[in-house]
């Protein structure tokens, strides 16, 4: 049985890369606990070493598959990853929101390094814009708890932007939004652990040395701008949607540890070792490095 469910994936995944289907992983993630039913039909039959009920597991998980692909197929409603139907009798107020700001400021002393660390589950993260300050903070909070400090050595500025407790999360309704703008004067290196949530940072006006994120079930979207020589960007996911764009005169090497994930890499070129690369790779002053690590994902890289 999970042969059959490989060969499924596998093949969704070759008819995507071919572009003959476009297949949203987002729709049929609300459906996993299908397959721990089919796990418990199956475990039952074995115990009996019934023929039939063999030919009946494997049927019922052909039927699954054949719907799964075909909702799969259509084009989800919300742009969020996954799209939560939440049952009428359960009643989140959404309106029960708190509004909260946060900020440090910006003086000539602050080091030319920062280092900006951010932590959270069940958040929407946006960046876009400057700022006087080193960096600010606005946030829709519905649940948990957000902190923010700021420690300075020498040479490094250290930025802890933190959200901790439960957060009355829903993919279709949203959950704690966060709207971040930073100063474009300091040379920045992020990083971002989170479980569910959306990250959509442009991060085109920074100069970025390095940006890492580490996260879940999630939504990541990046622009990398090319203010910096080299820029690194690891991206480590379970199963999520990772959309990276990066400047046309910029070189760029992607190396990938992708498992069942989805690849498109447009305006790159394939080498032997398995790495991708752009033409102006070799010839190109500034360079990005990407690596990518997931799952069950989806990792798509432009151009602009």
């Amino acid at each position: 049985m999970w042969g059959i469910v490989l060969l499924f994936i596998g093949g969704v995944l070759l008819l995507e890369n071919f572009h003959i289907i476009d297949f949203y992983w987002r729709n049929v993630w609300r459906f996993w606990p299908i397959f721990l039913i089919i796990a418990g039909v199956n475990i039952l039959f074995n115990r009996n070493k019934s023929q039939i009920g063999g030919i009946v597991s494997i049927a019922i998980l052909v039927v699954t598959l054949g719907v799964l692909f075909y909702k799969g197929q259509q084009a989800p409603e919300s742009k969020r990853w996954a799209d939560v139907n939440i049952e009428d009798s359960v009643d989140f107020d959404n309106n029960d929101t708190e509004h909260l700001s946060f900020s440090h400021p910006f003086t000539d002393s602050v080091s030319t390094k920062t280092v900006l660390n951010v932590s959270g589950g069940g958040t929407s993260f946006d960046l876009k814009g400057s700022t006087d300050s080193l960096i600010t903070a606005d946030v829709e909070k519905r649940g948990g708890t957000f902190s923010l400090q700021t420690e300075k050595t020498d040479s490094i500025t250290t930025v802890n932007f933190k959200m901790k407790g439960n957060s009355k999360w829903n993919m279709g309704d949203g959950g704690n939004d966060v709207k971040m703008k930073l100063n474009i004067k300091p040379t920045w290196e992020i990083h971002m652990n989170m479980g569910a949530g959306e990250v959509n940072f442009d991060l085109s006006q920074y100069k970025v040395r390095a940006f890492n994120f580490d996260g879940g079930a999630a939504a990541l979207d990046i622009k990398i701008g090319e203010l910096l020589p080299i820029t690194d960007v690891n991206v480590k996911t379970g199963v999520a949607d990772v959309k990276i764009k990066i400047p046309s005169n910029s070189g760029c090497r992607i190396k990938t540890k992708t498992g069942l994930s989805s690849k498109d890499f447009t305006g790159f070129t394939k080498l032997e070792d398995g790495t991708y690369e752009t033409p102006n790779y070799k010839a190109s002053a500034k360079k990005i490095f990407i690596n990518l690590d997931g799952g069950l994902s989806s990792f798509e890289v432009n151009r602009y």
